[in-house]
């Protein structure tokens, strides 16, 4: 299996240290969230699980991805999938069900859902739990499969 982070920063073939990451989820309010790259968001990605390694993109490699976008106000939303070798899970944090089509703006331009955002510390233990059990689904915090959402949540699906 391979790692890969894409975080501010960090561009590897590997996940950054817990304790270089723990300071954009646990730093003091107003500090969260901070990067010195020009985004917001990132991702870390576990490829070829279940034993699908020697398998290339699109025959049938299993690559298992965590996807974070954050806003210092609202949190953070995580997005669970996995790619390849039939269907996985896809979900989302489940935050404030009422803010769902509240949206604000990502730098790259995306609009992502408050309602899907959870609060940093809560973000954190997901996060943490994910890197610490090779890319499971974290049961730390409530998850809500994408096929559950209601239509247009996303601006422009």
């Amino acid at each position: 299996m391979r790692k890969r982070a894409y975080f501010d920063t960090y561009w590897a073939s590997d996940w950054p240290a817990l304790s270089w990451l723990e300071p954009y989820f646990l730093a003091p309010a107003g500090k969260r969230w901070s990067f010195e790259s020009d985004n917001d968001g990132g991702s870390l990605t576990l490829e070829g699980i279940e034993g699908t390694q020697d398998l290339g993109t699109g025959t049938g490699r299993i690559d298992t991805h965590l996807m974070m976008a954050g806003h210092r106000d609202h949190g953070v939303m995580l997005q669970y999938f996995q790619m390849g070798g039939g269907a996985g899970p896809n979900c989302y944090s489940r935050g404030d069900r009422d803010r769902l089509y509240q949206t604000f703006e990502t730098k790259e331009g995306d609009r992502i859902p408050i309602g899907l955002c959870i609060p940093f510390e809560i973000a954190w233990r997901a996060v943490k739990e994910f890197i610490e059990r090779d890319a499971a689904l974290p049961q730390s915090i409530e998850w809500i499969a994408s096929r559950d959402l209601p239509k247009n949540v996303f601006p422009g699906d």
